[in-house]
């Protein structure tokens, strides 16, 4: 355990939980999270979704008491984040994503745009979870994964971004470098046994909060069970073990 890390005193599994409403419309959304009950506290809203339903949908949530991570990977010149970042804020959005390869100058811009009131915490988006080694290289990018996680993430908190999306296999090496007090934000998580689809670096619930991770992502291994509350209840109970384990790296907001 890195010796600056303190481990948190009764962490709710709910904090630490996003459940990704990857879904086409507003109308299978919220029957998909009437299904959930109050089973979670946090409900992602990606691109999909979001282009489809818009704001009135982030209000719903919001007015039926849930937690909005808007998950919109903002990705453009400086003054066009800003601008988004200010939209989200008027939105209601608790969290939202801008991508880390936009550079220092766009997520300087955003950070700025983000200290107003009630505005969002940023994430900033290093590697997607789906790509590997050969699709970065792909691009251009010679460096690892690990390698490139961590160098656009150093960028990001330099930039004023409170936290970073990563993959399980680097929230360890963040949460060491860039402390307890960064968020980290883990998609691609997929319970054992569960089919890892399109997703390349994957990792348990408890694995990945056992390494530091700050918040999981989980889509379709709860959307697309039989029953989804049960689903995420097996999930929460896994992540309670793990902070509840005297191993487990420290989670801080």
């Amino acid at each position: 355990m890195h010796p600056s890390i303190e481990k948190p005193v009764a962490a709710n599994p709910n904090d630490h939980l996003a459940i990704a409403l990857d879904l086409p419309d507003a109308k299978q959304a919220l029957a998909l999270v009437d299904s959930l009950g109050n089973t979670c506290k946090w409900f992602k809203v990606g691109m999909e979704l979001y282009y489809a339903a818009g704001n009135s949908f982030v209000h719903e949530l919001r007015d039926r008491g849930f937690s909005i991570f808007l998950d919109l990977k903002l990705h453009d010149i400086p003054n066009t984040v800003a601008g988004a970042v200010r939209s989200a804020t008027q939105a209601g959005a608790s969290l939202l994503t801008v991508h880390a390869s936009g550079g220092a100058a766009m997520m300087a811009a955003a950070a700025q745009a983000a200290s107003a009131p009630g505005a969002p915490k940023l994430l900033a988006v290093t590697v997607l979870t789906s790509m590997d080694a050969n699709d970065l290289a792909a691009t251009g990018v010679v460096a690892t994964p690990a390698e490139q996680v961590l160098s656009l993430a150093k960028l990001a908190n330099a930039a004023g971004i409170d936290g970073m999306v990563c993959s399980a296999e680097e929230v360890g090496t963040l949460r060491a470098e860039l402390g307890p007090q960064t968020m980290l934000v883990v998609p691609g998580i997929r319970p054992a046994g569960a089919a890892t689809e399109d997703q390349r670096r994957i990792a348990t619930p408890a694995a990945a909060i056992s390494q530091g991770a700050s918040m999981l992502v989980v889509g379709r291994p709860i959307t697309r069970a039989t029953d989804p509350a049960a689903a995420a209840r097996a999930i929460l109970e896994e992540i309670a073990r793990a902070l509840s384990s005297p191993s487990t790296a420290a989670l801080k907001k």
